[in-house]
């Protein structure tokens, strides 16, 4: 009975996700009038913001000095342009700045994009001024920030993400390790308890980041993650539906993990569950890609292809070392020892040359230009996030390195504490690394493209 609810979940639920659309590009100021970084004579009445996308005025947040500021349709009638009202300066004369920053919700997915503008004033006069007399509109947007009120939903999505990530790794690279090399693992207490908190924490990431992420496309506040409108107006979106999607796999991947602790190593070797598990493991992955920027750039399909062989590299590699540090180590059986630690080591250097070209791939289709990898606050995250792999990839070939020269001899000593002991310093510090991309990973996602 269980198996055949299994299998009309995963059907129903792969059908869902061949017919989900990929979640759109963000919606950007494409200008503005008077152009960033203008000198004007006397401060402007209203600025003309212009859009790559149709925009409701609604969705669009404009504040300075902390004060919010009205936004209007622009008297052109232009979709994609808003007029936002300026106030008058409290003093008429002397030098000054006006600084404005920006948010906007695109319709379609509930992505928010930020960013701020800047205007001297040599004579703070309320004189009437037209939004386009200082010259023709710029495609210089400033620089990306986030608005100041909305940081602490920011960073908290950015938390939800990298814990949703950290247990898809988990999840999925944990199952794929029992079920190709470590079979007689799914009996053993610590892996399970491993495989169970992965899934705990998927669910409730992908809830709570559900609610975050509607409340900072809202422009709303961290209590407004606890009201039941704001994933209304979520599901309303494309992301909505894929989050929804999200939240379906894992409530089906716990059918999987059951049937895995009440079967033990006899489940972990069963071809039937071996393909529910691979089914739920890909609706897990493609969702969790669907709602990031693979989908942005001229070839949308390579970048969501990309995304799923990125994503399945990092949770094969990043779950096959937690199972492999907290699993098979602390136990030291020979026979454990021998295949399971030079089976991880082939995998994961597949693993790891599926990353550098998938990671390629998404970075271009994302940054789009070396400029843009240099000059915007998104280059210079996803840089970070290759020194850190680069850092990996230095501790791993001392990993493998152990592996080619002392793994023989760990077996004959009965995996002896003393002689594997370098051996699990090297996994575990690769271990945190790899948690510390993971986390890179997560900022590079709610983060606004670098184009």
């Amino acid at each position: 009975m269980r198996r055949r609810a299994l299998s009309a979940g995963i059907g129903a639920v792969v059908a869902l996700l061949l017919l989900a659309p990929n979640a759109s590009a963000h919606t950007e100021l494409a200008s503005s009038s008077p152009k960033n970084g203008a000198q004007l004579a006397r401060a402007p009445h209203a600025v003309v913001l212009t859009f790559t996308e149709t925009v409701d005025p609604a969705d669009v947040h404009v504040t300075s000095e902390g004060k919010r500021l009205t936004v209007q349709r622009a008297a052109t009638g232009k979709p994609t342009a808003v007029t936002v009202g300026i106030p008058e300066p409290k003093t008429r004369t002397g030098a000054g700045s006006l600084n404005l920053d920006w948010q906007v919700r695109d319709s379609s997915d509930g992505h928010a994009s930020s960013g701020s503008l800047s205007f001297r004033i040599r004579a703070a006069a309320g004189a009437d001024t037209a939004p386009g007399d200082s010259g023709k509109p710029s495609a210089d947007t400033g620089r990306e920030t986030a608005a100041t009120s909305d940081r602490p939903v920011h960073l908290a999505w950015a938390a939800a993400r990298w814990s949703g990530n950290l247990a898809l790794a988990l999840f999925v690279g944990g199952l794929a390790f029992l079920a190709m090399l470590w079979p007689q693992g799914s009996n053993d207490r610590r892996t399970r308890r491993i495989l169970a908190a992965a899934w705990a924490c998927g669910l409730a990431a992908t809830v709570a980041g559900a609610g975050l992420q509607g409340a900072y496309g809202a422009f709303g506040s961290l209590g407004d993650t606890l009201e039941v409108s704001t994933y209304q107006q979520l599901l309303d979106s494309e992301v909505g539906i894929v989050l929804a999607c999200r939240a379906l796999m894992w409530v089906l991947a716990a059918v999987v993990l059951t049937a895995l602790l009440q079967g033990g190593q006899r489940t972990a070797r069963s071809p039937g569950w071996r393909v529910g598990a691979a089914v739920v493991c890909f609706g897990l992955l493609r969702t969790t890609g669907m709602a990031g920027h693979n989908s942005e750039g001229d070839h949308p399909g390579w970048g969501a292809a990309a995304d799923m062989v990125h994503l399945l590299g990092v949770s094969l590699w990043l779950g096959g070392l937690t199972l492999l540090l907290l699993g098979v180590l602390p136990r030291r059986h020979p026979t454990e020892l021998s295949a399971a630690v030079s089976g991880y080591s082939t995998l994961a250097g597949l693993s790891v040359a599926a990353i550098a070209v998938a990671g390629t791939v998404l970075a271009w289709q994302v940054v789009g230009s070396f400029d843009a990898l240099l000059g915007t606050a998104y280059g210079r995250l996803l840089l970070l996030k290759l020194a850190l792999l680069a850092a990996v990839l230095l501790i791993a070939q001392l990993s493998r390195r152990w592996v080619r020269t002392r793994l023989d001899i760990a077996v004959l000593l009965r995996g002896d504490r003393a002689t594997v002991r370098p051996f699990v310093y090297s996994v575990a510090a690769e271990t945190g690394l790899v948690i510390a991309v993971l986390a890179a990973t997560s900022l590079l996602v709610t983060a606004n493209p670098g184009r």
